[in-house]
C-alpha cells in the first residue's frame, strides 16, 4: 500500500506493476466499497500498471468532514486526482459512485486521459427512497437489500457475496449512507457533450441498480462513447465476471491504441 498526502489528508492506493509498458490504469470504487473490489483486475497488470485507490473514509484512506452531496463528491474527486497525479495514470475506470468521480474528473478538473471506462454507473444516480431510509435506520437491511438478486450481483458464489457484505459493513453506516446520498444528488446529464475522451460504458446484463439504459445514454451523449455488456452479471460485474470484464476493457484499450 502507498499513500499520497493532499488537502491535509492521506489517500491510500496500491500499484500492481509487472513491468508492462502500457500507461497506468486507475480504478475508483463505488459506495461502501474499497480498492479490494478491483482484485480481479490485477490481471490487467500484464499489459499496464494497475492502480486501485481507497476514497476518503474507505479502506485505508483517512476520512473527511464533509456533508453528503457536492462537498463529498468534490473531496472524492480530489482524492482521485491526487492518486492520478502521483501515479501518472492515463486511463480512469469508475464503478457506480466511482463513475461519478471519474465524470467529475473529466468535467471539473480539466484532465485529459487516454480513455475512461464507466461501469455500473450513470450520468444521474438516483437512489430508491426505501434504501435511503434503511441506510439511516436499519443498516443491516440496507446491506441485505443491495445484495439481493440482480442488484450488486446476479448469481454470485456465496463466499463472494459474503465478502462484499462484510466490506460494506466495515466501511460503516455513516460513510456508506453519505456515499448513497452523494450519488442521489449527482446529475450531469446536460454536460456529457463536454467530454471528448474516448469512453466505454460497460454494464452488467442484469444490473437493476444502474440498468443498461443508463449506459446507453452515456454512450449516446458522449461524443466518443462506446457501449458494451457483460453477460450473467449485475452491478459489480468486475467481481462477478472478472475475466469477461477484463477482456472487454483490454479490447477497448487495444482498439484505441491500434
Amino acid at each position: 500500500m502507498e499513500t499520497v498526502t493532499h488537502h491535509g489528508r492521506e489517500t491510500a492506493y496500491e500499484v500492481i506493476d509487472r513491468g508492462a509498458d502500457g500507461p497506468p490504469i486507475c480504478f475508483v470504487h463505488g459506495s461502501g466499497g474499497s480498492r479490494d473490489v478491483w482484485t480481479g483486475q490485477h490481471a490487467l497488470a500484464e499489459h499496464r500498471p494497475v492502480v486501485a485507490m481507497d476514497l476518503s473514509g474507505h479502506g485505508d484512506s483517512a476520512d473527511i468532514d464533509a456533508s453528503a452531496g457536492y462537498s463529498t463528491l468534490s473531496a472524492y474527486t480530489d482524492d482521485a486526482l491526487a492518486v492520478v497525479e502521483a501515479t501518472g495514470a492515463e486511463v480512469f475506470v469508475g464503478n457506480s459512485l466511482g463513475g461519478a468521480v471519474v465524470l467529475q474528473l473529466l468535467l471539473e478538473r480539466h484532465v485529459d486521459p487516454d480513455a475512461a471506462v464507466l461501469t455500473g454507473t450513470g450520468a444521474r444516480l438516483g437512489v430508491l427512497d426505501d434504501l435511503l431510509t434503511w441506510l439511516q435506520s436499519d443498516f443491516e437491511r440496507a446491506i441485505e437489500f443491495l445484495h439481493g438478486s440482480d442488484r450488486l450481483f446476479h448469481d454470485p458464489d456465496p463466499a463472494v457475496r459474503e465478502r462484499s457484505m462484510d466490506r460494506m459493513a466495515d466501511t460503516g453506516q455513516a460513510v456508506t449512507r453519505r456515499d448513497f446520498l452523494t450519488s442521489h444528488e449527482f446529475d450531469v446529464r446536460d454536460r456529457l457533450d463536454e467530454i471528448a475522451v474516448p469512453t466505454l460504458a460497460l454494464y452488467g446484463e442484469h444490473d437493476q441498480l444502474t440498468p443498461p439504459w443508463f449506459h446507453e445514454f452515456l454512450a449516446d451523449e458522449i461524443e466518443r462513447g462506446r457501449l458494451a455488456e457483460i453477460e450473467d452479471a449485475a452491478h459489480l460485474a468486475m467481481i462477478e465476471r472478472p475475466d469477461a470484464f477484463n477482456g472487454v476493457v483490454e479490447a477497448f484499450l487495444a482498439d484505441l491504441e491500434g
